[in-house]
C-alpha cells in the first residue's frame, strides 16, 4: 500500500509540470457485479454494494500524441448489501477513489473527436455509517459493520473526448473499479469463504477545462 500511495504522488506531480493538461467534473450513476460469500454448510449469499449515483473530479495530462495521463477522484454513495434467496440486508454506506490511468487515444492530440482506452490503480476507501446489521438469518455469511477499510484498486476502462472550441471539452467516460470485498464492512465468520472481487461499473458525463501549453 506505501509503494502505490508513492507511486500515485508521483503521477500527480508529473501533470503539475505538464505542457498541456486539464481539470473536469464528471457525474453518473455506478453499478456493482457482486463478489459471492459461501457460509460453512455450501450456501451462498451475494455481497456487494447498492446502485446509486456517483460524483468525481479529473485532472489530466497529455503526455504524447496519442497518450496521456489522468489523475482521478470519484464519490459513491451506496449502501452496503447482502442478498440470499430472495432477501436482503443493507448497511448505509459510501466510498472514495483516488487512482491515476493511462488513456490511449485512437486520434491525435489536436483532433475533435479523441476515443480512447484507459487503465490504473489506485485505492479506494469504503465506509460504513449506519448501524451494524446482527442477525436476520445473514450471520452464517457476514455481518455489516459499522467500520471503514481502504483496498486496492485496479481500473479499467474508456471513453470519449469532444473539443467544444478553444478551451472546453465534453466527455463519456466508463470505468470498471475492481476491488476485493471489504472484510471488515463485511465480517464473515469462521468456516466462511469470499469467492471474487467487486466490479464497480461507472459510466459518467463530464466536461472538462483545457490550459497551459496551448
Amino acid at each position: 500500500m506505501r509503494l502505490l500511495g508513492f507511486t500515485l504522488l508521483l503521477a500527480a506531480g508529473t501533470c503539475c509540470f505538464a505542457q498541456d493538461w486539464a481539470v473536469g467534473i464528471a457525474g453518473g450513476y455506478g453499478f456493482y457485479n457482486d463478489a459471492t460469500i459461501k457460509n460453512a454448510a455450501g450456501t451462498s449469499a451475494q455481497a456487494g454494494f447498492a446502485p446509486q449515483f456517483a460524483a468525481g473530479a479529473a485532472l489530466t495530462e497529455n503526455l504524447y500524441q496519442y497518450i496521456g495521463g489522468e489523475l482521478r477522484y470519484t464519490f459513491r454513495n451506496s449502501d452496503a448489501e447482502l442478498k440470499s434467496q430472495g432477501r436482503g440486508v443493507n448497511l448505509d454506506a459510501y466510498e472514495n477513489a483516488v487512482h491515476y490511468d493511462f488513456l490511449f487515444y485512437a486520434t491525435p492530440r489536436r483532433a475533435r473527436i479523441r476515443p480512447f482506452a484507459a487503465a490504473g490503480a489506485g485505492i479506494v476507501r469504503f465506509d460504513g455509517i449506519g448501524r451494524t446489521v446482527v442477525g436476520q438469518g445473514f450471520d452464517s455469511f457476514a455481518v455489516l459493520a459499522h467500520n471503514h477499510q481502504v483496498e486496492g484498486m485496479l481500473s479499467f476502462g474508456g471513453g470519449v473526448k469532444i473539443s467544444l472550441g478553444d478551451r472546453w471539452v465534453a466527455r463519456l467516460d466508463f470505468r470498471d473499479y475492481a476491488t476485493p470485498l471489504p472484510g471488515q464492512l463485511f465480517a464473515s465468520p469462521k468456516g466462511a469463504t469470499v469467492q471474487g472481487w467487486l466490479h464497480d461499473f461507472v459510466p459518467m458525463v463530464g466536461i472538462d477545462y483545457s490550459f497551459g501549453g496551448r
